[in-house]
């Protein structure tokens, strides 16, 4: 998202879906780690929530943006 644009406003990309329902708690988090990492390096500043789930999927966001 980017930050000028309203909460609801329009997406830049998508990078990832996080369903807290879903009955496999592997499957409740997907992300598309290629992308993450390619918006990381380029200044992208995830919120602290995303940050969290981002490390979880094993991608440090302070390493990524300095590659």
């Amino acid at each position: 998202m980017d930050q000028r644009s309203p909460r609801n406003g329009r997406v830049i990309e998508e990078l990832g879906l996080y369903d807290p329902c879903h009955e496999n708690p592997e499957q409740r988090l997907t992300l598309n780690t290629d992308r993450i990492a390619y918006w990381l390096a380029r200044g992208a500043q995830p919120s602290d929530t995303v940050r969290d789930m981002i490390k979880k999927a094993g991608i440090e966001p302070a390493k990524a943006a300095s590659a």
